[in-house]
């Protein structure tokens, strides 16, 4: 069995999280185990582990996320953001913030690849929009920080 590669595992992260936004937190750990016994493609131990692991990592930071996401949009909130460019947008944010392991290009690149590919035709800029500036706040507050 070969193991996924980043781009792969970081999908199959997003539909698990994605599934968040229609069940109960409580409900997770179950929707966590089908989705990792259900899934179309077969996932090693390692890449369930990893996938697994990194849901609840995301989960636990959602609040912070979610005020990240607030304070670098206008007109928008979490609240109305639709449920694919939300998710999008955590998981991404989670990458930028607090994985240092993943460069923030690379955050973005992909979360742009994940909206186009699951969400609306806009959502792909929306997301690019709203991710670039937290990496230039980012950066910003690092810089003065320094």
């Amino acid at each position: 069995m070969k193991n996924m590669g980043r781009h792969e595992q970081r999908e199959q992260v997003f539909r698990l999280l994605f599934r968040e936004e229609f069940h109960p937190a409580e409900d997770m750990p179950e929707q966590i185990r089908l989705f990792l016994e259900d899934t179309d493609t077969v996932i090693s131990e390692k890449d369930a582990a990893y996938i697994s692991q990194r849901v609840e990592k995301v989960q636990e930071k959602i609040s912070e996320l979610d005020k990240l996401i607030d304070e670098n949009t206008e007109g928008w909130d979490t609240n109305r953001m639709g449920k694919v460019e939300l998710t999008v947008l955590r998981l991404a944010c989670y990458e930028i913030v607090f994985d240092q392991d993943i460069p923030d290009s690379v955050a973005i690149d992909e979360a742009v690849e994940l909206a186009k590919t699951y969400g609306q035709e806009t959502s792909g800029g929306f997301v690019n929009a709203i991710l670039g500036k937290i990496v230039k706040r980012d950066k910003e507050l690092s810089e003065t920080d320094s």
